[in-house]
């Protein structure tokens, strides 16, 4: 992700105006009737410590259950941060022996989607499997050497699992959502710490793969990833499509954001706004085409904005033209500025200027 992760989680990166990527895993969650939810953070963990510093607006504010940011934590036992997905669970092991839940969701926080997690259990359950791994066959193009690719037979079994292949051999890869039974995971994770392996990908699913009856449960609906510059890009673009937006904001279930109390986006005189978001408490002088414009950021006059993700509380001096572009949030772009990204590779820019001096 580059400069974009310099300050925050990828789980808390802006998405479509008014969202953080974790927002899409945790309403699926609460939309799932789960009732009791872990989030595992480490690295850059303050900005997504504050968006979720109240439960409330994912209605985990409950006695029973609840939501819990578990990070890494100095013990008698153990003085290391998170080495793997697979040790940072192990770290947490006293929250999955102390619930009661016979079965287990394990999400990343970097996926846009909706998912009812209930139907997932259910094909799980139906086929009897020990961990079933949620995947999507990708269109012709998609690079899916990032991820794991999935092989499986007529039954859904998965016969081959490869992390990040050289060269992929199926188009089919692992969305990063899995289910398993509690007292499994606990025994798999124990057996993977006394070995000193870390990976939960690497040291349990394909590890096993040929033991345990692995199951993939193809999602055919939208799903993205925002990993990496260009897939944050693309992910924010595609809300500017009307089915994409109408799935996620206009079909039950909703997906649920922490609310800030900002006043209604302000379109002074001139203003010509064309295809684009434009959130709450902005104020919009020029002109935005096809682009997104986070919360509380000002574009001044003659501005023109084309095909670019403007993040939280910018400034944009006037006179100023930003094609193809991510402006990181807080920044402040002087008058009269000029910034042109490539048409397949957005260009970041991180202005840090005195906004009150110019």
């Amino acid at each position: 992700m580059q400069e974009l992760s310099q300050k925050r989680a990828i789980c808390a990166m802006p998405i479509a105006g008014s969202y953080r990527s974790i927002d899409f895993t945790l309403s699926n969650m609460t939309n799932s009737h789960i009732q009791r939810v872990a989030v595992l953070t480490q690295y850059n963990a303050k900005s997504l410590n504050e968006h979720l510093n109240s439960s409330k607006w994912w209605d985990f504010g409950r006695k029973q259950g609840g939501l819990f940011v578990l990070t890494p934590a100095v013990t008698a036992d153990n003085s290391n941060w998170y080495r793997g997905t697979a040790d940072a669970i192990y770290q947490n092991l006293s929250f999955l022996k102390n619930s009661h839940e016979p079965y287990v969701v394990i999400a990343s926080g970097d996926g846009v989607y909706k998912m009812d997690y209930n139907k997932l259990l259910e094909y799980h359950i139906e086929k009897k499997a020990d961990i079933t791994v949620v995947c999507r066959d990708m269109e012709e193009g998609f690079n899916v050497e990032r991820f794991g690719t999935i092989r499986m037979n007529e039954e859904c079994r998965i016969e081959e699992f490869e992390e990040k292949p050289l060269q992929a051999k199926t188009n089919t890869i692992s969305c990063g959502i899995y289910v398993l039974r509690r007292r499994q995971l606990i025994e798999m994770i124990e057996k993977c710490a006394e070995e000193d392996r870390y990976d939960f990908v690497r040291d349990i699913l394909i590890r096993y793969k040929d033991v345990k009856r692995v199951y993939g449960y193809k999602m055919k609906d939208y799903w993205r990833n925002v990993a990496s510059v260009e897939d944050y890009y693309s992910t924010n673009m595609d809300f500017l499509r009307a089915d994409v937006r109408n799935y996620f904001f206009k079909q039950y279930p909703d997906i649920y954001s922490k609310v800030d109390d900002l006043p209604p986006a302000k379109y002074n005189v001139g203003t010509c706004v064309k295809n684009s978001l434009i959130s709450s408490g902005c104020i919009i002088n020029g002109t935005v085409e096809n682009s997104v414009i986070f919360k509380k950021s000002y574009i001044g006059n003659n501005c023109v904005i084309r095909n670019s993700i403007i993040l939280n509380d910018v400034y944009i001096g006037d006179n100023t033209c930003i094609e193809n572009c991510i402006v990181e949030s807080h920044g402040t772009i002087r008058a009269n500025s000029r910034y042109v990204g490539d048409g397949d590779r957005p260009r970041i820019i991180v202005e840090r200027n005195e906004r009150y001096t110019m």
